[in-house]
C-alpha cells in the first residue's frame, strides 16, 4: 500500500472534522490559491501550510468545537503591525463561522503577507 501524500492526509483530516467540513475544504482551497508554493501537512493534528516539507508551518487552521474555525499564523510567519493603526499589536489569529467573498479576499491578503 502506497503512503499517502501530505495533501491526501490533509484532505482526509478535513473530511473527518466534527464540524465545518465545507468551510475547512474551501479555506484549504483559498490558502492554496493565495500561495501555491505552500505545502500542506498536519500541524498539531490540523491542516498547516509551510514553504517546504522540512520548513516550519506559517499558517494553519483548526476546528476546536462546533462554534468556530480558527485561522492562525505561527511565530514563523511574517508579522508586522498595521501601519496607521495607532498600536503595536500584530494579528495572529481569527475566528470564522462562514466564508463569503470579502472574507476570502481578506484571508488571501493574510496568507500572502504571512509568506512574504
Amino acid at each position: 500500500m502506497a503512503k499517502q501524500s501530505d495533501e491526501e492526509v490533509v484532505q482526509e483530516k478535513i473530511a473527518s472534522l466534527p464540524a465545518f467540513q465545507d468551510i475547512a475544504a474551501r479555506l484549504h482551497e483559498v490558502i492554496m490559491a493565495a500561495a501555491p508554493e505552500l505545502q500542506p501537512r498536519l500541524y498539531y493534528g490540523m491542516p498547516g501550510y509551510a514553504k517546504a516539507k522540512k520548513e516550519p508551518v506559517l499558517c494553519f487552521f483548526r476546528v476546536d468545537d462546533d462554534r468556530f474555525v480558527t485561522l492562525g499564523l505561527s511565530e514563523h510567519a511574517h508579522h508586522e503591525a498595521d501601519s496607521g493603526s495607532g498600536h503595536l499589536l500584530m494579528e495572529s489569529a481569527w475566528f470564522l463561522t462562514a466564508l463569503d467573498e470579502p472574507t476570502e479576499a481578506r484571508i488571501t491578503e493574510i496568507v500572502r503577507r504571512a509568506v512574504s
